[in-house]
C-alpha cells in the first residue's frame, strides 16, 4: 500500500500568497489581520476577521479573495470557488494584477474541487488576456496531461518554455508533471534542455536536474555544494538523493537535523516518515507523520493522514488503520485508491 505522497506540483505562478492586501490604496486593517492569520495557518480566525472587515466596509474584492484562500486552507474547495468568483465579480470590469492573482487561486480551487475542465478554462482565460504568462501555460498543460490530452499538454509546455527559456526550474516542473503521468522518457528532453543552459544554472538547480535524470552521484555532489544556499529545498532533494543511493540512515539524519531547527516543516516530516518506512522503522515513521499532523492546518495534511494509515498497516495494526481510513474518507471521499484500500482493511 505504500505510496510516496509529496507536495503538489502546482504553484500559484504570478501570485503572492499572503501579500496582495496592499494592492489597493484604501485602508483595510481587518483584512491585513486576516491575511496575517492565514500566513500562520489560522484559517478560522481569518474568516472571523474577514467578517469584521465586511462590517467595517473594507474592500469586498480583497475580503472575498481572503475568504477563498482561507476556505482552501480548510479544504472547503467548493466554498473557495464561490468566494473567488465573487471576488472577481467585485472588480468592476477592471483587469489588474489583483484579478490575475485571484484567477490563479480560482483555478487551483476548481482543480481541488474536481472541476478540471473549469480550471483549464480559467487558465485559458488568463492566457487569452496575458499570452506571455508562462506559468498559466505550465499549469494548463499539467491539467491537460492529467486528462490524457498529451499533444495539447506538450504544446502548452513548449509555449511555457518559449516564454521563459532560461528558467531551469520551469523545465523541472514540466518533467515532474510528465513523470507523474507516465511520460518519464519524454520528460527527459526538457531536462536536457535545462542542462544546456549550463553556466546559468545554480548548484541547487543542477542538483535537481541530475536527481530527475537519475544521476544520483552528480546530484549528490551538486547539492552538497549548494548546502546553505537554500537549506529547505536542498535538504529535501539531498535527502531524497541519499535515499536513491540506498543510504537511508544518512538521509534520515539529514531530515532530523533540519527538523531540530525547523520543527514545523511538515514537508520534511512527511519525507522523513517515508524514508523511515522504507528503512523498516515503522514506529519512527508513525511518529514523524504524527509530528507533521501537530501542525493543524497545512497543505500536507491529506498526505500525512494517508501515510499515517500506511504506518499502522506496516505495524500490522489493521483495526486502527481501518478506523483512521474511515475518518480519512469522510474528509477526502474522492480518493479512490484509499477507498479500495479501506475495503481490504475491513477484511483483515
Amino acid at each position: 500500500m505504500k505510496r510516496c505522497v509529496t507536495a503538489a506540483v502546482f504553484i500559484l505562478t504570478g501570485s503572492i500568497l499572503f501579500a496582495g492586501c496592499g494592492m489597493l490604496a484604501e485602508k483595510h486593517e481587518n483584512i491585513d489581520q486576516a491575511m496575517q492569520s492565514i500566513s500562520q495557518l489560522a484559517y478560522e480566525n481569518a474568516l472571523t476577521q474577514l467578517e469584521a472587515a465586511e462590517q467595517a466596509g473594507e474592500n469586498k474584492e480583497l475580503i472575498y479573495r481572503g475568504r477563498g484562500i482561507a476556505n482552501m486552507g480548510l479544504a472547503d474547495y467548493a466554498a473557495a470557488v464561490e468566494c473567488f468568483e465573487t471576488a472577481l465579480g467585485q472588480s468592476g470590469g477592471s483587469v489588474r494584477d489583483l484579478e490575475y492573482d485571484i484567477s490563479y487561486y480560482l483555478a487551483m480551487a476548481e482543480y481541488k474541487s474536481g472541476d478540471i475542465d473549469g480550471a483549464i478554462a480559467t487558465y485559458s482565460a488568463v492566457i487569452g488576456m496575458r499570452p506571455k504568462e508562462s506559468g498559466a501555460y505550465l499549469l494548463r498543460g499539467t491539467l491537460r496531461l492529467e486528462k490524457g490530452l498529451y499533444d495539447d499538454a506538450v504544446r502548452d509546455f513548449n509555449a511555457a518554455v518559449d516564454r521563459d527559456k532560461e528558467n531551469p526550474d520551469l523545465y523541472v516542473k514540466i518533467y515532474e508533471s510528465m513523470e507523474k503521468n507516465g511520460y518519464q522518457e519524454e520528460g527527459h528532453d526538457y531536462l536536457d534542455q535545462a542542462m544546456a543552459l549550463d553556466s546559468k544554472i545554480t548548484d541547487f538547480q543542477k542538483g535537481k536536474l541530475y536527481y530527475c535524470l537519475g544521476d544520483y552521484e552528480n546530484a549528490r555532489n551538486s547539492l552538497e555544494k549548494a548546502r546553505g544556499a537554500n537549506e529547505e529545498g536542498v535538504v529535501l532533494y539531498l535527502g531524497r538523493t541519499y535515499e536513491a543511493l540506498g543510504d537511508m540512515n544518512y538521509a534520515s539524519s539529514l531530515y532530523k537535523s533540519y527538523l531540530e531547527k525547523n520543527p514545523d516543516d511538515v514537508g520534511i516530516c512527511n519525507q522523513l516518515g517515508l524514508c523511515q518506512l522504507e528503512n523498516g522503522d515503522y514506529e519512527g515513521a508513525l511518529a514523524s507523520f504524527e509530528k507533521g499532523l501537530e501542525v493543524k492546518e497545512s497543505g500536507m495534511r491529506q498526505s500525512l493522514l494517508y501515510n499515517q494509515i500506511v504506518a499502522y498497516e506496516y505495524m500490522a495494526d489493521f483495526q486502527k488503520a481501518a478506523v483512521l481510513m474511515e475518518n480519512y474518507l469522510n474528509s477526502y471521499p474522492d480518493d479512490d485508491t484509499a477507498r479500495r484500500e479501506y475495503e481490504f482493511l475491513k477484511t483483515r
